[in-house]
This record gives C-alpha cells, sequence and structure tokens, in this order.
C-alpha cells in the first residue's frame, strides 16, 4: 500500500476518533452522545488504569537497561585488564 493511502486512513481515523471524544462532550443528541456512550469519561477510566502499570514496566526497563549496562561496563574492564596482565 502506498504511503499516500496510509496517511489518508490514519487521518480518517484520527477524525472519527476525534468527533467520538466532541460528541461526548457536545452531544448532537441525547445525554451521552448520539452512540449512547460517554467516550471521555470512559478513557479517563482506562488512562487512570493503564498508567500505573506503564509506570511498572518503564521502571522495570530502566532497571533492566542499567543492570545491563554495569554488567557491560564491568566485562569491558575485564577485558582491558587481560592484556595488561600478560605485558607484566
Amino acid at each position: 500500500m502506498h504511503a499516500a493511502v496510509k496517511i489518508i486512513i490514519g487521518l480518517i481515523l484520527i477524525l472519527i476518533g476525534l468527533g467520538l471524544f466532541v460528541d461526548s462532550v457536545y452531544p448532537i443528541t441525547g445525554t451521552a452522545g448520539t452512540l449512547g456512550i460517554n467516550w471521555l469519561d470512559n478513557f479517563v477510566i482506562v488512562l487512570t488504569g493503564v498508567i500505573p502499570i506503564l509506570l511498572i514496566l518503564v521502571g522495570l526497563l530502566v532497571v533492566w537497561l542499567e543492570a545491563d549496562e554495569l554488567k557491560m561496563s564491568k566485562e569491558f574492564e575485564e577485558e582491558e585488564e587481560k592484556p595488561k596482565k600478560k605485558k607484566k
């Protein structure tokens, strides 16, 4: 599929999503939008549930990367010391 087609599809999806949020904030008909779903409140609920999980996952990733970095730097120092020991 051509890149321009993908961009157009992406823009259409963005407009649909924005339309659903606008409809829940400023309903055209009814009290909770034309579909009867309050998209904005549901989004806030999902977002507040996902934030702690994302923080835990990002924290685990940082700890894993830094532990690997410490391990690699220790191995690198050991590699540098090997030739020095052979020369003596």
